[in-house]
C-alpha cells in the first residue's frame, strides 16, 4: 500500500508551483472578454438588445 502512496506522490511531484495550462486560458480568455465589453460595450448592448427584441416581438420577454 506504501508503494502505491509513494508513485502517486512521485507522480505529482514535479508539478508542484506550475501553474495549469487551464488556469492560463481562463485568465486569458477573461483578460480579452473585459478589454473586448471596454471597447465595443455600447455596440454589444445595442446587438443585444436588437435580437431579444426580434425573439421576443411584441410579448416581452
Amino acid at each position: 500500500m506504501w508503494r502505491m502512496f509513494d508513485a502517486i506522490l512521485s507522480m505529482h511531484a514535479d508539478e508542484n508551483g506550475d501553474v495549469p495550462g487551464w488556469v492560463l486560458i481562463v485568465l486569458m480568455s477573461a483578460g480579452l472578454v473585459i478589454a473586448i465589453w471596454g471597447i465595443a460595450e455600447g455596440r454589444l448592448v445595442d446587438i443585444f438588445s436588437n435580437a431579444l427584441d426580434t425573439v421576443c416581438g411584441g410579448i416581452g420577454c
